[in-house]
């Protein structure tokens, strides 16, 4: 019997995930969040602009190489009406505000401090990240750090007529 059917772990590539797994074609969860420095980030309010969410922790090495592209993206295709939005998780303020120091995030940061946010959209491991279009409608996501390659084919999704390159 093959491992799936014995109950075994499968050991299938990422790619053959069902193409749901992040909600993918469907309208994305909602997120209204209390932001790092004050205010809030509510999603909601971003229609009309493509959004890059990316739930993340301070406590996760590959969070911190994933704030300097997600400045670095941000800022190129800013003019694009991209926004780039990280979602920390489970995390204090104080905290938080030090790696984004840290890190020189120029990005917006929503907390989750209880973690509803995160658990509603289905995170399993940090990162996580999801591309939302214009219209609300989550067109890829991706578990861990990705590649510059596999963002701009993502990013690429949510920006239709830009030529989205690594």
């Amino acid at each position: 019997s093959s491992p799936a059917s014995s109950g075994a772990p499968s050991s299938a590539a990422p790619d053959s995930v069902a193409p749901d797994r992040f909600g993918i074609g469907g309208d994305a969860p909602g997120l209204a969040l209390p932001q790092l420095g004050g205010g809030r980030v509510d999603l909601a309010a971003l229609r009309g602009h493509p959004v890059w969410v990316v739930f993340t922790a301070t406590w996760c090495p590959s969070c911190l190489d994933d704030a300097t592209v997600m400045t670095s993206f941000g800022a190129r295709y800013q003019s694009t009406g991209l926004v780039v939005l990280a979602v920390d998780v489970r995390e204090d303020e104080a905290t938080v505000a030090a790696f984004a120091a840290n890190a020189a995030a120029a990005y917006p940061i929503a907390l989750d401090l209880d973690g509803s946010a995160s658990r509603r959209w289905g995170v399993l491991a940090l990162p996580t990240h999801f591309f939302v279009d214009a219209s609300g409608v989550v067109r890829a996501g991706a578990p861990g750090t990705v590649g510059r390659d596999e963002l701009a084919r993502s990013l690429a999704k949510i920006l239709p007529g830009v030529d989205v390159t690594p």
